[in-house]
């Protein structure tokens, strides 16, 4: 994260010196506000990117951060250049509850920085400042493209949508799924997440004390064992499309894919089994993530 403080007293400022020229009061005070903007996004940006899903929406807000980090440097070097002093800075926190709401916040924010420092570019004929500005506008539209691609990759994935009223293609999302376990949905008393079990693999032999589950598959073949102790599943049935399992809180049981063809299904837990937003690409990673 760039480290800048999080605010200043204004005084002795050119900003708000009332003995200043008002194009220069009014390019003092675009530059000021470039800064506040550029450190803002950088606090922003630096959070956005620990919430990124994969690593290449975390290289793009890098990316993205990178430019934030240069436009910073090249409005603060002016404004000292212009007035003689430190710039000073004031970071706005731009909140966001989802990945995919920080994304539409971060467009939002590049194409606003666009149109400013469009205008900016306007206030002054010096050709050295009003070219930061010409260039800090092509890049926040530069930005707010790379934004706008992982925002529409971003709302073809699949995410976590708890809390939130949210219809399904329940049948099309769990063939769509590829990771070995994707939570869609986790609220407070129940939790949806797909499936995908590899030919001649397993879900794994597992139990919940306090959590039921229903699982229904809607792709492949398998067999379903249950029992009192993971040493007595003395309960197996054979299952395929369309099939649905329950399995009682305190039972141990698996699924094991007996098909030519990944096993998709999906699974409710009531109340929810794994972290909001959990997202296991492979059956190893969930065992690590679990501790196993």
């Amino acid at each position: 994260m760039y480290n800048v403080p999080q605010s200043y007293p204004y005084l002795n400022s050119p900003v708000f010196n009332p003995n200043v020229r008002s194009t220069d009061q009014q390019l003092f005070e675009s530059l000021q506000s470039a800064i506040n903007r550029e450190a803002s996004a950088i606090d922003f940006y630096s959070r956005l990117a620990n919430s990124a899903p994969n690593q290449h929406h975390k290289n793009d807000i890098y990316y993205t951060l990178e430019c934030k980090r240069f436009n910073l440097q090249q409005f603060a070097e002016q404004y000292m250049t212009l007035t003689g002093i430190q710039p000073m800075y004031q970071i706005n926190n731009i909140s966001f509850r989802t990945y995919q709401d920080g994304l539409q916040k971060a467009y939002d924010l590049e194409t606003e920085g666009y149109e400013e420092y469009q205008k900016g570019s306007l206030l002054t004929q010096h050709p050295t400042v009003r070219q930061v500005f010409l260039q800090a506008a092509n890049l926040e539209q530069d930005n707010a493209r790379r934004l706008e691609s992982l925002n529409n990759e971003s709302m073809n994935e699949l995410n976590d949508f708890g809390t939130q009223p949210y219809v399904v293609d329940i049948e099309k999302a769990t063939k769509k799924n590829t990771n070995y376990r994707t939570a869609i949905w986790t609220g407070e008393h129940f939790q949806v997440t797909l499936m995908s079990i590899d030919v001649g693999s397993d879900i794994g032999l597992e139990v919940h004390p306090n959590t039921d589950q229903f699982l229904r598959l809607e792709q492949g073949q398998g067999l379903v064992r249950m029992g009192d102790s993971k040493d007595n599943l003395d309960f197996e049935r054979k299952v395929s499309d369309d099939f649905a399992v329950m399995v009682p809180a305190g039972k141990w049981h698996n699924i094991v894919n007996t098909g030519d063809k990944p096993l998709k299904l999906y699974v409710i837990y009531a109340p929810p089994e794994h972290p909001f937003g959990t997202v296991h690409k492979t059956k190893e990673d969930a065992m690590e993530a679990e501790g196993n």
